[in-house]
């Protein structure tokens, strides 16, 4: 009988590549910290391109460059014509101070890493190296995207619009992103089928009244009670106006008026999020939300302006990629390094732009910090962030894999 308190090896048609990922580390921690140290935000990040293209230099690939962000575009041709994959590293940093106390530390006031893309395009480029070492294998191509503005700048339309999916000369048939996360087991590569994060809108709503002094509140029309009252009926409606069996979330994240204590303001503010797990529920908050406002208003008195601006829609993986995605984990990895997620997260992702396209699947790379516990550990967005950079070779292994079981 074979023990049975051992891990699981990984599968034949992927032994050594972790091994080769694990060579390529001290490329892929010099390529993460460098980036890490100089980070730049939205789409205009020109030291992280030339970083980006500094790594691949000397590799044979086709580089296209973005023009109307920073982006760059890689192709490899495989020994034998065939389908296209892409795989996706995004580039772009986070407007907040780091408050590490790494070595490597942010060199940039205000700005910081602090949502893994450094580690993102450090494992990508060295995926890319991998791959060319394995071209022989390939049938057909592999696109490199390396892509900006993710964070809140609609980066991979810019990409799609100036034709990151036709590079290759014909459309790319799948995708596949990776993303490292502080709050899973270092190493250990999670998905799904289906929805895996949500869409993300943004709402502001301004609620005009007539100002007066706070003592006569009789003569004015306060919009302060008006907002107040917003807040209550949104979550009302979310729970009576839409399924139980369909995930929303309204939140109400900045309430602003006035000046002082004696002066009734004419004005009030609301600003929020919308969170959905389909496009049908996000369709139909965006339609009940200024319903909800308006009337509100109307009770209390008071003219009201609803503005949502659209972000990101649901980013939902192929229902055969998704699960074949944490399948591969286990064969390259170690079972015990692959996990089904049961749920999807409410954050949002401008993948789902590529995954609307292309079939493919969103993953997420456990990157949590040595002596620490995964829900203990500092999330995504803040500024104590801190990724185990040990995780890495598990991203590089788990692109290579992706692109190599594609096209072999």
């Amino acid at each position: 009988m074979e023990p049975t308190d051992l891990p699981s090896l990984p599968d034949a048609r992927f032994a050594g590549l972790l091994a080769e990922a694990e060579e390529l580390q001290p490329r892929t921690v010099d390529l993460r910290r460098a980036i890490h140290q100089h980070p730049e935000e939205g789409l205009d990040l020109p030291r992280t391109q030339a970083a980006i293209l500094s790594a691949l230099e000397g590799l044979p690939l086709e580089i296209h460059l973005g023009k109307s962000t920073s982006s760059v575009t890689a192709v490899l041709r495989g020994r034998l014509p065939g389908p296209a994959v892409l795989l996706r590293g995004d580039m772009d940093a986070l407007p907040l101070t780091e408050d590490t106390g790494a070595d490597y530390a942010s060199t940039v006031e205000g700005t910081m890493h602090a949502c893994g893309h450094d580690t993102h395009v450090a494992m990508l480029a060295s995926a890319a190296h991998l791959l060319c070492a394995h071209v022989e294998e390939l049938a057909g191509s592999v696109v490199f995207m390396f892509q900006p503005g993710e964070e809140g700048y609609h980066g991979a339309r810019h990409m799609i619009h100036e034709g990151v999916l036709d590079v290759a000369g014909e459309r790319v048939e799948r995708a596949f992103a990776l993303h490292t996360y502080a709050n899973l087991p270092s190493g250990t590569i999670a998905s799904r089928p289906g929805p895996i994060l949500a869409s993300a809108d943004r709402f502001e709503v301004h609620v005009t009244g007539k100002g007066g002094h706070g003592s006569q509140p009789h003569l004015a029309i306060d919009p302060v009670p008006a907002a107040a009252a917003m807040v209550g009926a949104l979550q009302t409606m979310v729970t009576r106006r839409i399924s139980v069996f369909s995930p929303a979330v309204v939140s109400v994240t900045r309430i602003s008026s006035g000046t002082t204590s004696n002066i009734i303001p004419e004005t009030a503010e609301l600003e929020g999020t919308i969170r959905t797990m389909s496009e049908h529920t996000r369709a139909r908050i965006r339609e009940e939300l200024p319903k909800v406002c308006e009337a509100v208003g109307q009770t209390h008195g008071c003219r009201v302006l609803v503005d949502i601006e659209p972000g990101y829609p649901v980013t939902v993986n192929d229902d055969r990629i998704g699960p074949a995605v944490v399948e591969l984990a286990g064969e390259v990895l170690g079972a015990e390094h692959s996990q089904l997620m049961a749920d999807p997260l409410m954050g949002a992702e401008d993948f789902s732009y590529v995954l609307q396209r292309v079939p493919g699947a969103f993953a997420f790379l456990g990157a949590c910090p040595p002596g620490t516990e995964p829900e203990e550990a500092a999330p995504n967005h803040s500024n104590r962030v801190h990724y185990d950079e040990a995780a890495l070779p598990s991203g590089v292994a788990m692109y290579a894999a992706f692109a190599l079981n594609a096209l072999r």
